[in-house]
Order: structure tokens, then C-alpha cells, then sequence
């Protein structure tokens, strides 16, 4: 690689949690160098902001989902000149346009859906599901041994000011993250979650922070009107900036795999995670003090992990077998 070639921009994914994962190979490029910027849709954006090696975030407004040519273009346009590199994350061909229409020169990534004449560095597509932050590591060119578990960071004032806003002290809450933008697949029952409340608030006397997006509202007002103990329902009140400094602020979390999940990873925080139609092995939250409840050897069911949205035979016992008693002994071991 020429070593002149500083400025580089960063083509997000859309999920979160693919974005936190993404960011020990933002680590890799500034240490050898690299200016970063990241061009994300907006839902994603605060994820990088909380990254300290990146220097400017730039709010892509192109309709999610779909070609958008003339907001594309739009964009590219006011990107030529700016940058020497692009490493497109995601697989798509849309994700590969902003880039190539911008004529930025150099442009990496996986050779994902036919994408020959859009990238110029193109990588064979991963085998398998292999572990996410791996594969996105490769594009910097660096060896798997290299690669770290993902970091995130905030400025102190923006966690105080969330901790006051909700009327929260550090340390001294719980935080549940019980939806998963994926699909039901993924998340373990609101009795559960219920259940789970109601016996950690009887050995710690602590609340109950539900957090998610507007779509886990319904979910987490019935999980708050099915317990005992004390809940403040924000699923779809924060925004993600203060979803991230609640989480860090936390005593422990527990969560689906979702995007929650691996934010909470980034920052630390005791947790337990439970997988269902999902595997560890692909997209673990990578916290040492994270506690990882996934039944497939336990259960011996063939269809573990089957990585659709909604369980095929109805019965979800993937995710129904893990009790509430499971999940506090894992949540009290990790916190303790």
C-alpha cells in the first residue's frame, strides 16, 4: 500500500451491531496512519461517534433498502477529491455505488454480490458465517492475530447528562435490551424478562431500565405491567446516544443478540446474552465479562442455529429452555 494514501472513508453497515464490531478494524487503519471517516445512515451514526479513531461522521439520508441513484450520486458529487480509500463494509451493490461514483481510487471490499466493476481490491466472500469481526479486519489486510475485541467510549458529560435526564445513578440499575431487530427468532420470552426483573429486584432492591426502539414499546410496556418490580420503560423514549450511556452506566445487562448486546460488550458491562437461532460463534458479544447462554448441545436440536426470523416449527424451545433462575445465576456471577 502506498503510505501516502491517508485519507480513508469507511462505507457503514446498516445494523448496529455490525457496526460495533467494525470498529477493531477502524483501530487497525488509524494505527498505520489512516484519517477516517464514516459515511452511515443515521441510525447508525451515534456508534461511530463513540469511536474516538474517527474523525468525522457523515449522515447518509439515502432511502434504506433501496437503489436511491439520484441521492447517491447527490452524494458522491460532493465527495471527489476527498479521500485516497474506501472500504465498503457491507456486501450490496448499493452500498459500493457512493464510492465508486465519487472516483474515490482506491476501493476495498468483498466481492459480495457481483460487485467486479465497483470495487478495485475485492476479496473472496467469507465461508461460511465466520466471526464478524474477523472478516471485517481482513479488509485492512492485516492478520487475524492482530485483531482486538471491540472498544467504544463516550465523553463523561454525555453519560451524566443522560443518568440525570432519567433521574439514574451509576451503577445502580439494571438494564434490559429484550427485542432484536432481526425477528422473534431471537428473542427470549417477555414472561422471562418479567421474571428475571422480579428476582433481581428482590436480592438487589435495584430498577429496571427496558431499552430498545420504538418498535420494542408494546414489548417493553407489557414485560413492565408483568412484574413487580420497579421498571422504567424507555424502549423508543432515548435516543441511541443515551440508549450507549445508559447501558455503560449500568450495574448489568441482559439482552437478545441484537445491536444492544454488542454495544453493551464494547463498553465492558457485566451481561448476559442469550442466542437462540443465532450462534455465538459468529457474532459473540466479546466482553470478558459477558456470559453467553445458548442451549445447542444441551437441547441437541438439529435446527440450532437456523438463522431465521421466526422459529419454522413454532415452539421457539431454543430460547423457551432458558429460565429466568438460569439467566440470574449467570447475571449475578458476572456482576459479582
Amino acid at each position: 500500500m502506498n503510505t501516502d494514501l491517508k485519507r480513508s472513508l469507511i462505507v457503514a453497515p446498516q445494523w448496529i451491531g455490525d457496526a460495533v464490531m467494525s470498529e477493531p478494524l477502524l483501530a487497525l487503519l488509524a494505527t498505520r496512519g489512516e484519517r477516517l471517516t464514516v459515511g452511515a445512515l443515521p441510525h447508525v451514526a451515534p456508534v461511530y461517534r463513540a469511536m474516538p479513531q474517527v474523525e468525522a461522521v457523515l449522515e447518509w439520508r439515502v432511502a434504506q433498502g433501496r437503489l436511491d441513484v439520484a441521492e447517491r450520486l447527490r452524494v458522491a458529487r460532493e465527495l471527489r477529491g476527498r479521500f485516497d480509500n474506501a472500504y465498503v463494509l457491507p456486501n450490496s451493490i448499493k452500498s459500493a455505488l457512493i464510492p465508486f461514483l465519487a472516483r474515490i481510487p482506491r476501493r476495498v471490499g468483498y466481492r459480495g454480490e457481483g460487485r467486479w466493476l465497483l470495487l478495485g481490491e475485492q476479496l473472496p466472500n467469507p465461508v461460511g458465517r465466520a466471526p464478524m469481526v474477523d472478516a471485517y479486519a481482513a479488509l485492512a489486510g492485516m492478520p487475524t492475530a492482530v485483531v482486538r475485541k471491540p472498544r467504544l467510549a463516550l465523553d463523561p458529560a454525555v453519560q451524566s447528562g443522560a443518568l440525570a435526564k432519567y433521574r439514574l445513578e451509576q451503577g445502580a440499575y439494571w438494564a434490559f435490551a429484550p427485542g432484536a431487530e432481526y425477528g422473534p427468532a431471537k428473542c427470549w420470552p417477555a414472561s422471562h424478562y418479567a421474571a428475571l426483573a422480579v428476582t433481581l429486584h428482590a436480592q438487589y432492591g435495584l430498577p429496571v431500565v427496558l431499552l430498545g426502539s420504538s418498535k420494542e414499546s408494546a414489548l417493553a410496556a407489557h414485560i413492565a405491567a408483568s412484574t413487580t418490580a420497579r421498571c422504567l420503560e424507555l424502549a423508543g423514549k432515548t435516543s441511541l446516544m443515551e440508549a450507549m450511556a445508559l447501558i455503560a452506566s449500568a450495574r448489568g445487562t441482559m439482552s437478545n443478540d441484537s445491536g444492544l448486546m454488542h454495544i453493551a460488550a464494547a463498553f465492558g458491562v457485566p451481561q448476559v446474552a442469550v442466542f437462540g437461532s443465532t450462534s455465538p460463534l459468529h457474532t459473540p458479544p466479546l466482553n470478558a465479562r459477558a456470559r453467553v447462554l445458548w442451549l445447542k448441545d444441551e437441547l441437541r436440536l438439529d435446527c440450532m442455529p437456523c438463522f431465521e426470523r421466526a422459529c419454522r416449527y413454532g415452539h421457539a424451545r431454543c430460547l423457551t429452555a432458558v429460565s429466568s433462575e438460569r439467566a440470574a445465576e449467570a447475571l449475578e456471577a458476572v456482576v459479582e
